[in-house]
């Protein structure tokens, strides 16, 4: 057939000459490498309604490409003649229309569109969605791995690469770094589909593609600790230091204020007063016109607790100190309790905020570009508080260096659906509030957003549509699957209609970040790289004995000990 196709001569039209009609050359036809395998009966807005010959897609079946092999199945691609240019498009659905004469109809979705290589008879220019439509009665016909090889190479700009394309073996899958991090993305996946691996894959690309990037990964169970142990810096409670007096007024309160309702108010506007007066004791707030309780300024608990008692001796009647009381108390308690030393320590005072910023931004980064931010061991009461913190850092410090050189930061929630709940009478509305502001304006700012959940529905409404890519593995929840296909464009939807039946360590790539929607398996990460989150393997592990004394002994010193 490619011979047959060679002794066609065909006229190349030069840069800028007549198009086709007044003074041009006529171009020929497209020239199919393979016999058809149905014709378009019905043309809609975003796809079309093809009827399938059945004995053509049991003789393509047997092909060496795996692409032609699956061409005309659910969630393989077809591409149909238009004029001079054939348009690609995925197949959604499949039923019989007639058994007896072997019809099948085919609903398919547009992908793109693309111009035949004169020479060779191969798709080239292909470009994601469509100028004109196909009309009824245009003939279908398998798509090679060559025409997929040309869907999906990388063009020039940056990008990694995260596996290959589903059918083939060595079509690379591309992820286009600008894109995906400019206007967030999203990884979904239930529990055990690969999710953690997967998300140290692109971590790791992203990481040897931009050695002096700045990265900062919220990891709620201690995984990605071994993965990132030579690529990154690694915080724990043991490590972090994070200075209490870097919370906002809010933050305060979701720490300090323990009351509901009414009293909740007035414990509040006691709060706010004397926090003001603790930061106004300090030497950075000295000419500052503009000293709010929002103000990153350092004070002494000593001092806060002062302003407290001051202001309670200031009341005739002693009813009226259960408010101040019960401030003192919780803070006692937080200074008192050893979980919490990592932030209420009294080696926290100092003016460390430059530091503490550019040692968890990896400003400069050293080659490092990658702060793990584990906070397992974080008091399950205040892990909203930390996280709400460190996400507004992030956020703020954007906002007051717009004047400076950008330096754009990427900051990574595992498990985000406990900090964007869709329940807004949850705790942790700092957190909440932080978050859903950096999805909706972070990008004017140089700051990108990475969600990594397992419940997608259980996230607040909205958030999800702000991630421009979406890379979604098997979700086995109904509601989940719903949730995922109402945030996507019309034209991806074809493929999200098979995220039930992806296989582990497989996903489907929508949104910016991809030329076009693709099923991709993803490479294998080296050891050294995985996540500490393997499954445990109770047939093999409950077969095995010994030294049970010792080992609950020395579980119940650390468990007494609150270390690790």
């Amino acid at each position: 057939m490619t011979d047959a196709m060679n002794l066609h001569s065909f006229p190349q039209r030069e840069e800028g000459s007549d198009p086709i009609g007044v003074g041009a050359q006529p171009r020929p036809a497209l020239v199919p490498q393979h016999e058809a395998i149905g014709q378009i009966v019905e043309v809609g807005g975003s796809g079309a309604l093809v009827e399938i010959v059945g004995r053509r897609l049991a003789e393509l079946a047997t092909d060496a490409d795996p692409s032609i092999a699956m061409s005309g199945q659910v969630g393989s691609q077809i591409k149909i003649g238009s004029g001079q240019r054939w348009l690609l498009a995925n197949v959604r659905t499949l039923r019989v229309t007639d058994a007896e004469a072997g019809h099948i109809a085919a609903q398919i979705d547009f992908l793109g569109e693309g111009d035949e290589d004169r020479a060779s008879g191969r798709l080239i220019n292909f470009k994601r969605g469509i100028t004109s439509y196909p009309i009824p009665g245009s003939k279908a016909y398998p798509v090679s791995g060559e025409d997929l090889k040309q869907m999906f190479a990388a063009d020039d700009r940056a990008h990694i690469e995260i596996g290959t394309v589903y059918p083939t073996k060595d079509v690379r899958a591309a992820l286009y770094v600008d894109s995906l991090l400019g206007k967030h993305f999203a990884l979904l996946g239930s529990t055990g589909t690969g999710k953690s691996t997967s998300a140290a894959l692109i971590m790791h690309r992203i990481c040897d593609m931009s050695p002096e990037g700045h990265i900062v990964m919220v990891d709620p169970h201690g995984e990605y600790s071994a993965a990132f142990k030579g690529h990154g810096e690694i915080f724990n409670v043991d490590n972090l230091a994070m200075p209490y007096w870097l919370m906002n007024f809010e933050e305060h309160c979701e720490v300090f204020v323990t009351s509901q309702g009414a009293e909740r108010q007035r414990d509040m506007d006691i709060l706010a007063k004397c926090l003001l007066q603790a930061r106004g004791k300090n030497r950075a707030a000295e000419g500052l016109s503009k000293l709010t309780v929002d103000s990153p300024i350092p004070y002494t608990l000593s001092d806060l607790t002062n302003a407290i008692t001051h202001e309670m001796g200031l009341l005739n009647k002693a009813t009226d100190t259960a408010p101040f009381m019960r401030l003192k108390t919780k803070m006692d308690e937080l200074k008192s309790d050893p979980r919490y030393q990592f932030m209420f320590s009294g080696m926290l005072v100092a003016d460390t905020m430059g530091h503490f910023i550019s040692k968890i931004f990896r400003l400069p980064a050293k080659g490092k570009p990658i702060s793990i931010i584990d906070v397992s061991g974080v008091p399950s009461d205040i892990v909203s508080v930390v996280v709400a913190v460190l996400s507004r850092l992030v956020f703020d410090y954007a906002i007051w260096s717009r004047s400076e050189v950008q330096r754009p930061v990427l900051l990574v929630c595992e498990e985000a659906h406990r900090y964007i709940p869709s329940d807004k009478n949850s705790a942790g509305q700092a957190v909440r509030k932080i978050l859903e502001r950096i999805a909706k304006e972070g990008r004017k700012y140089g700051v990108s957003l990475g969600l990594i959940t397992q419940r997608p529905s259980d996230l607040a409404e909205g958030v999800l549509s702000q991630c421009g890519t979406i890379i979604a593995m098997r979700l086995n929840n109904d509601r989940d699957q719903a949730f995922v296909k109402s945030a996507m464009p019309e034209g991806s939807r074809g493929f999200l209609d098979v995220i039930p039946a992806l296989r582990n360590r497989e996903c489907i790539v929508c949104g910016e970040g991809v030329s076009i929607p693709i099923r991709v398996s993803f490479d294998d990460l080296e050891r050294d790289r995985c996540p500490a989150s393997s499954d445990p393997l109770f047939s093999m592990l409950w077969k095995q004995t010994g030294e049970e004394e010792a080992m609950v002994s020395r579980v119940v010193k650390r468990w007494r000990a609150q270390g690790r």
